[in-house]
């Protein structure tokens, strides 16, 4: 399947049972609603699909799972987070035999790499497989920033299309493009500055907050590139203080909490995580609640 980065792309979670075993009925309840809602694509086994806890057959379960439901009608997305180069070489050839479409793709993990190292790392993934890569540039969160001088080096291999900007800078939306035109297509990682990176010129969303709420999510987008920003800028002043929810270490509890409210999600989660509790967990349904209590109308935004 042939696409391009854009659109909105939901960083899936990943559905456990009480037995902390997949649970793919759920987890098919989710990619449904995904597809209903409009979506662009589906990158699985991201921070908020619990990756780290993943077995290598739980992930492939994943991928085969989720093309079986998507059937061709959006791409399928593996996201990559290794240790070694050696290892991300091996996920991103398994990812391309089992049949995903394309790669997002995290420098190093826990070995602060170097500028030359990270460079190094994303262009040895990158000549391993004919999969597109979208390059998850969040330095806030994994201490390694992907500068626009090592995007420069590493875009010679014409796979390395697309990255996911993650630096919490509005401006690099403008820098990127600037410097790069529309040979790098831009989604932004970061769910509370998504409407203003896609009025800055970005190509799309990697969203969070739409594996509870994915219409919402879709009607931003569709209706911010549509040029009715007004109607959009309503639909995200509601959904901000959801938004916020992404934007915390227990994000992944936090959105799974969300998605019990919708009924798109359960929330269990794989140890050492552990559903909320006591105030925390207060605190995150009060904003839930006020959310579902206040869910907007939505425009017909799928035939605008």
């Amino acid at each position: 399947m042939s696409f391009e980065w854009k659109g909105v792309m939901p960083a899936v979670t990943t559905q456990f049972t009480s037995e902390d075993k997949l649970d793919l009925e759920m987890f098919q309840v989710n990619i449904e609603a995904q597809l209903k809602a409009g979506v662009d694509g589906i990158i699985l086994g991201g921070t908020l699909g619990e990756a780290s806890t993943l077995s290598d057959a739980e992930k492939s379960t994943l991928v085969n799972t989720t093309l079986d439901i998507v059937k061709d009608q959006v791409p399928v997305i593996l996201n990559i987070a290794e240790q070694t180069t050696k290892g991300a070489i091996l996920a991103a050839q398994n990812a391309e035999k089992e049949g995903a479409q394309g790669i997002m793709l995290l420098p190093p993990m826990r070995y602060n790499a170097g500028d030359h190292e990270t460079i190094c790392y994303f262009k040895e993934v990158a000549k391993s497989t004919s999969l597109p890569i979208l390059i998850y540039n969040n330095p806030v969160d994994y201490k390694i920033e992907v500068t626009l001088d090592m995007f420069e080096q590493m875009l010679v291999h014409d796979n390395i299309n697309g990255v996911k900007e993650s630096t919490r800078d509005i401006t690099n939306v403008t820098r990127i493009r600037n410097r790069f035109g529309d040979r790098l297509k831009i989604l932004c990682g970061v769910d509370t500055l998504a409407l203003e990176s896609m009025l800055m010129g970005a190509d799309g969303w990697v969203a969070g907050l739409v594996d509870a709420f994915p219409a919402e999510t879709v009607a931003i987008y569709r209706l911010a590139k549509a040029g009715k920003v007004k109607e959009a800028i309503e639909i995200y002043r509601w959904f901000m203080p959801l938004l916020e929810l992404d934007i915390h270490p227990k994000l992944v509890q936090n959105i799974k909490l969300a998605a019990v409210a919708t009924g798109i999600g359960s929330e269990n989660v794989r140890a050492p995580r552990l559903p909320l509790q006591g105030e925390e967990r207060k605190r995150v349904l009060e904003v839930i609640d006020n959310g579902m209590k206040t869910r907007p109308s939505l425009p017909d935004y799928l035939n605008l």
